[in-house]
C-alpha cells in the first residue's frame, strides 16, 4: 500500500543549509585558533654537521684572497719633445737612470739652424745697442758744446752790458749802443734757456732709446734661450729616477711631438695589484687591511683603490704598503 509523503517546505531547507554552514565555519575557526596557539616546532639539525660552543662577542674576520703582482706606483712615459729623427739609443731596458740621464738623442737640422740664427740676432742687437750708445753720446757732446758756446757768449754779452750801463751813467755811451747790448743779452739768455731744455729732453730721449734697444736685446736673448732649450731637449732625458723599463723607438725612426719614446719606473715605491673574484668583491672596501705574501715574507698594507668594472670575472684592487 502506498503512503503519501508530506512535502518539505523550502523554508525548512534553507534553515538546514544555514545550520550546516554555521557549523562548518565554527569548525574551521576552532581548528585555526588551535593551530595559532601551538608553539613552533624547533628546527632539526644533523649532529654530525654541528659544532657546539659558547656564544661569544668579538671581531669576526672574513678573509678575501686573490692573486696579483707587484707594480711600481711611479711610472713615467718619456715623450718626444718635438719633431726629429732618432740618431742614437744610448741605454737599453733594465739599467738604472737618474732624472738627467740621456736615453735617446734626436736630430732636427731645421731647429738647430733656428737656434744659430737666434744667437746671431742677439749678437747683432748687442752691437746695435753699443753703436746707439756711442752715437747718442756723441750727439750729447755736440749739444753740450753748443750750450757751452752760447753760455760763453751770454757771459761776454752780460759783461759788455754791465760796462755799457756804467759808461752810460757817465754819458760816455750812446743810448742806442746800450739798447743793443741789452737786446743781445736777452737774446743770448733765451737761447741759453732753450739749449738747456733741449739737453734735458735729449737725456730723456737717450734713456728711452737705450731702454727700447735693451728690451729688444732681452727679447732676442729669451728667444735664443728658447731655441737652445729646444735643441738641448733633443737629448731625451729620463725625467725621473728609476729603472728604464722600455724603449719604443729604433735608430732612424722619425718622431712626432708627444710620441712615447721610453718608460721609466721607480722600483722604490711599489704597490700590489690584486685580482679579486666578482663573488667576493662585495666584502672589499677601501682602507681595509691587506697582507701580501711576496714569497719572501708578508707585507702589511691597505686597500687604496678598487676598479669600478670587472674584467674577465675579476676586479683589480690596488693595495699600498705601510711605511
Amino acid at each position: 500500500m502506498d503512503i503519501k509523503r508530506k512535502a518539505k517546505s523550502k523554508f525548512a531547507k534553507r534553515i538546514r543549509a544555514a545550520i550546516f554552514i554555521l557549523l562548518g565555519l565554527a569548525a574551521v575557526g576552532g581548528v585555526t585558533l588551535g593551530l595559532a596557539k601551538l608553539k613552533p616546532a624547533a628546527p632539526t639539525l644533523d649532529r654530525s654537521t654541528a659544532v657546539i660552543d659558547t656564544v661569544k662577542r668579538g671581531l669576526m674576520v672574513r678573509e678575501v684572497r686573490g692573486n696579483g703582482t707587484l707594480v711600481p706606483q711611479v711610472v713615467r712615459w718619456v715623450p718626444a719633445p718635438s719633431d726629429g729623427r732618432v740618431e742614437k739609443i744610448l741605454l737599453q731596458p733594465g739599467v738604472e737612470v737618474r732624472a738627467d740621464t740621456v736615453i735617446v738623442e734626436l736630430s732636427n737640422p731645421g731647429m738647430e739652424q733656428q737656434a744659430m740664427d737666434a744667437e746671431f740676432q742677439v749678437k747683432a742687437a748687442i752691437a746695435d745697442e753699443e753703436n746707439l750708445r756711442v752715437r747718442l753720446e756723441s750727439e750729447r757732446m755736440t749739444q753740450e758744446s753748443a750750450l757751452a758756446s752760447i753760455n760763453a757768449e751770454y757771459s761776454q754779452g752780460k759783461l759788455q752790458l754791465d760796462t755799457d750801463e756804467a759808461l752810460a751813467k757817465q754819458g760816455l755811451v750812446a743810448d742806442l749802443l746800450l739798447k743793443l747790448s741789452r737786446v743781445r743779452v736777452e737774446d743770448l739768455a733765451n737761447r741759453l734757456k732753450i739749449e738747456k731744455e733741449r739737453l734735458a729732453i735729449r737725456d730723456k730721449s737717450t734713456k728711452a732709446q737705450i731702454n727700447a734697444q735693451e728690451s729688444r736685446v732681452q727679447q732676442l736673448q729669451a728667444l735664443a734661450k728658447l731655441k737652445r732649450d729646444q735643441v738641448d731637449a733633443l737629448k731625451v732625458r729620463a725625467g725621473t729616477n728609476g729603472v728604464l723599463q722600455q724603449i719604443s723607438v729604433q735608430v732612424g725612426q722619425q718622431m712626432t711631438p708627444g710620441f712615447n719614446i721610453a718608460r721609466v719606473a721607480d722600483p722604490a715605491s711599489l704597490k700590489a695589484e690584486l685580482k679579486i673574484a666578482e663573488t667576493q668583491i662585495k666584502d672589499v672596501k677601501i682602507g681595509q687591511p691587506v697582507a701580501v705574501d711576496t714569497r719572501n715574507g708578508i707585507i702589511q698594507g691597505q686597500v687604496s683603490r678598487i676598479d669600478p668594472a670587472a674584467r674577465e670575472g675579476t676586479f683589480t684592487v690596488d693595495a699600498e704598503f705601510n711605511g
